[in-house]
């Protein structure tokens, strides 16, 4: 198996929300409209294929400058522990470099990843938490 990572490119909704199911994440999957807007407004993607199938996404907002956020991570269960969140994770830091920082929000059942591919714990953020 030879995983494949592409910057930017054209994903289907549907497809991503697939990945989503599939990952774990939890995201409003049904809402393809929402997972569409999702994508049209993060700038910087990078994703994971196995052949023609999606099998990872990153998805990041960032000013390529000061920080990036990291909003969503997610392999296909498949996937995993093979090193693909790893990659992209590393990817993203290549496309936004050493000046910014990456940060990311994790669902408590990903507190124990993050460390071990080289995120340090912050406990100095706040959160406004969505309201749907």
């Amino acid at each position: 198996m030879t995983i494949e990572y592409h910057k930017n490119v054209m994903v289907q909704a549907q497809q991503v929300a697939d990945l989503f199911d599939k990952s774990g994440i939890r995201r409003p999957t049904a809402d393809i409209q929402r997972i569409q807007q999702m994508l049209d407004n993060c700038n910087l993607t990078i994703t994971a294929w196995d052949d023609h199938k999606l099998v990872g996404i990153a998805r990041a907002l960032t000013d390529f400058s000061w920080c990036c956020y990291l909003s969503d991570l997610a392999v296909d269960s498949a996937y995993q522990k093979q090193g693909i969140g790893r990659d992209l994770v590393k990817r993203v830091q290549d496309e936004i470099g050493e000046g910014a920082a990456l940060i990311l929000l994790s669902a408590p059942e990903a507190m124990e990843y993050y460390p071990k591919i080289g995120l340090e714990k912050a406990d100095n953020a706040f959160i406004i938490k969505r309201k749907s």
